[in-house]
C-alpha cells in the first residue's frame, strides 16, 4: 500500500534552501546555529508542573530522574530550552465539520505565529480535508503564514496546491494522521533541534491511509511534540449543552497523539478559549527542559524505548515528556534521527 503524499512546488523547495543556508555558521558559538548530536545522545525535551497546573522553571539538573526500559540512565547534558530554535508545524482542520469554525482559527493563528516565532525560528503551515496540503513551507516570515492562513479552503486544497486525494468517494473527508504522518516524514524529519506539530481539529479522522499508531510512530521517530487544540462545532454534530452530539469520538485521538508525544491537548469552546490554548502552548515552548542522556543500551535496532522522566525535588511536581523514542540506526551522515 503506497502511503500519502504531497506536492512541494519549486518556490518552497527555494525557500528551504534559502533559509538553510541563512541559519548556517561556522562559529560554534553563533545563536541559532543548528547541531548535529551524537549519535549515541538521546534528547528528552519536558515541562514541569506543580499540582495546581504551573509551570516550573528553575530546576536543574540534579533534580531530574530519567530511566529507560525501567533502567536508570545517567543525564549528562542538561539546559533550559527558551531560546533555542523552534522549528513549528501548524496543521489545520479543513473538512465540512469545521467550516463554520475556519474564520476564528485563521484569526488566533496569525496572533499565535507573531507571538511565537523568534528571530532564528520557523514555522510551516498544512490544511487536511479530503487532501493534505501544504499552504506554506518553511518560513520564518509572519507575512507568509497569515496569507497562506487565507488560503485554507473547506473540504478542500488551497491556492492552487492539488492534494493526493480524490474529493468524493469512499477515502473519506479529513486525514488527520496522514497529515502528522507526512508533516513529521516530508518536512521535520530534516529539521534539528526543537520541534512541535500544533493541530486544530474535532479529532474526527476518516479516510486516512496512515492508522493512528503509525502517525504517533513517525512524529516519535523525528522527536516531535505534537499539541492538540479541540475546537469543535457541537452543531455539527448535533450537540447540545456544549457537548457533541451522536457520531462524535474525535477526543480521545488528539489525546493519544499528544499524550505520546510529550504534548497535551486544550479544549476551547470560543475565540477567547482558542486564543488562551494558544497562549498556553506558546508559553509551554518558552519553559521547556532538554535532559541529554547515552543509552546504556547502546543497540541501533530500530526498536522502541520506553522513558519515564520524573522531578526528585520536592512533591507533586508532573512531568510531561514524550513516552519513548526509536533506536533508529545510523544516517550515512552518523547521526541518528
Amino acid at each position: 500500500m503506497k502511503g500519502p503524499r504531497f506536492r512541494i512546488s519549486w518556490l518552497s523547495v527555494l525557500l528551504v534552501a534559502v533559509l538553510a543556508f541563512a541559519q548556517t555558521s561556522t562559529d560554534p558559538d553563533e545563536v541559532g546555529v543548528p547541531i548535529k548530536v551524537d549519535v549515541n545522545v538521546v534528547n528528552v525535551l519536558c515541562t514541569v508542573r506543580d499540582g495546581k497546573g504551573r509551570l516550573i522553571p528553575n530546576l536543574e539538573k540534579t533534580d531530574f530522574e530519567l530511566r529507560e526500559d525501567g533502567k536508570p540512565q545517567s543525564i549528562l547534558y542538561f539546559t533550559r530550552e527558551t531560546k533555542l530554535p523552534l522549528t513549528l508545524g501548524l496543521l489545520v482542520d479543513s473538512s465540512v465539520s469545521q467550516g463554520a469554525l475556519i474564520a476564528e482559527e485563521r484569526e488566533a493563528a496569525a496572533a499565535f505565529f507573531k507571538q511565537v516565532l523568534g528571530d532564528h525560528d520557523v514555522a510551516f503551515l498544512m490544511s487536511f480535508d479530503v487532501n493534505v496540503d501544504l499552504l506554506q513551507d518553511l518560513t520564518g516570515s509572519v507575512d507568509f503564514l497569515k496569507r497562506a492562513l487565507g488560503n485554507i479552503r473547506v473540504n478542500g486544497g488551497g491556492a492552487g496546491m492539488s492534494g493526493p486525494f480524490p474529493s468524493s468517494g469512499s477515502s473519506g473527508g479529513t486525514h488527520l494522521f496522514d497529515a502528522v504522518y507526512l508533516a513529521s516524514t516530508e518536512v521535520l524529519h530534516k529539521e534539528t533541534g526543537r520541534k512541535a506539530i500544533i493541530l486544530i481539529s474535532d479529532g474526527q479522522d476518516q479516510g486516512s491511509k496512515i492508522s493512528r499508531q503509525e502517525a504517533i510512530r513517525s512524529a516519535q521517530k523525528v522527536d516531535t511534540i505534537i499539541y492538540g487544540i479541540l475546537f469543535v462545532d457541537r452543531s455539527f454534530y448535533g450537540g447540545r449543552g456544549g457537548f457533541p452530539g451522536f457520531g462524535y469520538s474525535g477526543e480521545g485521538s488528539l489525546k493519544d497523539l499528544a499524550e505520546e508525544t510529550g504534548g497535551r491537548v486544550f479544549n476551547a469552546k470560543n475565540q477567547k478559549e482558542l486564543n488562551d490554548a494558544f497562549d498556553r502552548i506558546a508559553t509551554e515552548l518558552r519553559n521547556q527542559y532538554s535532559v541529554g542522556y547515552t543509552p546504556t543500551n547502546s543497540a541501533r535496532d530500530g526498536s522502541y524505548r520506553k522513558l519515564g522522566v520524573k522531578v526528585t525535588k520536592g512533591s507533586g511536581l508532573k512531568v510531561q515528556a514524550r513516552k519513548g523514542y526509536y533506536a533508529l540506526p545510523k544516517d550515512s551522515d552518523g547521526v541518528t534521527r
